[in-house]
């Protein structure tokens, strides 16, 4: 019978040894494919900005679209922002679009003009003019009505580089690092701040050392407290200095004018409220620029979160701190505060309460006159209280009290124009 001839076992010919340096170089050779298409596809990608401005003509430009501390401005602010992002989301762009964001609204004829940056992520070798035309492609089938508000395409948009970015934003209040980026103690039981959190953050120096904290709120005013300057109110003697350090400031400036409040009680701490203005403005950086003002009518609810900065001492027996801290407390109710087992009634109408109703994270000494913060839901962040006074540091039910700066827009307004 015939029998085919039998194909001879290769497997006594193969070195084990040999084999497994095989398999080895198969998968690290993968290994590494996979790795760079990983890299070329998810990591090789730059962060690109572009400006544009939106007209938004069936909205009529009032006083009110002025300010960021408005909710009118917020609101419609949001809903642009809104129907920018829906656009994209819906479009071929989805995953190269990032966030918009309104950096300014201004007067066009009747209506509203909406100025605005873009943030996307590209892969680095692409085309400069093709991703401009892709994007002008896309704003140009924006929906006409979102609602009730038009939005005309834009006629231009304009391709920015990270600086050109970084001073738009700097030009607007309340913008912390992380929305310019478009990603996303008298502090007792705080954590040290990186520099450039707190922009606003000031500290006032009497003779060159670190008494008080400040907040930034223009190129030249400051906002504090009265109590701040009951032995020393020569500005001869006062220096503004600004980064994340008190002994090695990234800017001096010299105190021109102090202002207290003319009816500040040192026995009531009523009214603890004062405004510096400086010799000269200062130049806004990414790390150095004002927090926004609220308005008189914004309401700060109870339990929402605020956070407190300052050089302060982190125990009231100690010394302040050299390096900027900050803690997260929240808003405690008039009522709550004023209970008998808290400060029974001596929490007037024009102060707030912010802490942990077991404590352990509060304002403390050298923390007078910094800022308590809030962020809406647009990310700017506003300046809600002016550290002021409280009984020792981070006891429970004896949380920090702040001069309620809503009720003093008025004042703040008539001294600096602000």
């Amino acid at each position: 019978m015939y029998r085919p001839a039998r194909v001879p076992s290769t497997s006594r010919f193969l070195n084990p040894y040999v084999v497994l340096f095989v398999v080895i170089a198969v998968v690290l050779v993968l290994a590494v494919t996979i790795g760079l298409l990983i890299h070329f596809l998810a990591f090789d990608k730059k962060s690109y900005f572009y400006s544009s401005s939106f007209e938004i003509p069936n909205v009529k430009y009032n006083d009110k679209l002025n300010s960021p501390a408005t909710q009118e401005y917020r609101n419609l602010s949001g809903r642009i922002e809104s129907a920018i992002t829906t656009t994209f989301k819906k479009s071929d762009l989805r995953n190269q679009f990032i966030r918009a964001h309104v950096v300014k609204l201004r007067q066009k004829g009747s209506g509203v003009m909406a100025d605005t940056v873009m943030k996307f992520k590209f892969s680095r070798n692409n085309n400069a003019a093709s991703m401009k035309s892709r994007i002008e492609s896309v704003l140009h089938q924006i929906l006409n009505n979102f609602g009730n508000l038009e939005i005309n395409p834009p006629t231009d948009v304009e391709a920015i580089d990270d600086q050109e970015a970084v001073n738009m934003f700097n030009q607007e209040c309340g913008a912390h690092p992380n929305l310019i980026s478009l990603s996303e103690e008298r502090v007792v039981g705080g954590t040290k701040a990186g520099e450039g959190d707190w922009p606003w953050q000031v500290s006032l120096q009497l003779n060159g050392v670190h008494h008080c904290g400040g907040v930034l709120i223009s190129k030249t005013w400051i906002l504090t407290a009265a109590h701040c300057f009951r032995s020393y109110s020569d500005p001869r003697r006062w220096t503004a200095t600004f980064g994340i350090s008190t002994a090695f400031p990234v800017m001096r400036k010299a105190v021109n004018t102090i202002l207290t409040h003319n009816n500040y009680n040192f026995v009531t701490h009523e009214n603890d409220i004062a405004v510096v203005k400086l010799v000269e403005g200062v130049t806004f950086t990414k790390n150095i620029h004002m927090v926004c003002l609220p308005e008189a009518t914004q309401n700060i609810l109870p339990g929402s979160t605020v956070y407190v900065t300052g050089w302060g001492s982190r125990a009231y027996d100690s010394n302040p701190v050299p390096e900027l801290e900050q803690g997260q407390v929240n808003i405690i109710s008039n009522n709550v505060c004023n209970a008998p087992s808290s400060y029974d009634g001596a929490v007037l109408s024009s102060m707030l309460c912010a802490g942990l109703a077991q404590g352990g994270v509060d304002a403390c000494r050298g923390d007078s006159g910094g800022p308590l913060v809030q962020q809406d839901t647009r990310r700017l962040w506003f300046l809600v209280g002016i550290v002021s006074w409280g009984e020792q540091c981070g006891l429970a039910d004896k949380p920090g009290v702040y001069t309620r700066v809503t009720a003093y827009r008025d004042w703040i307004a008539e001294q600096t124009g602000i």
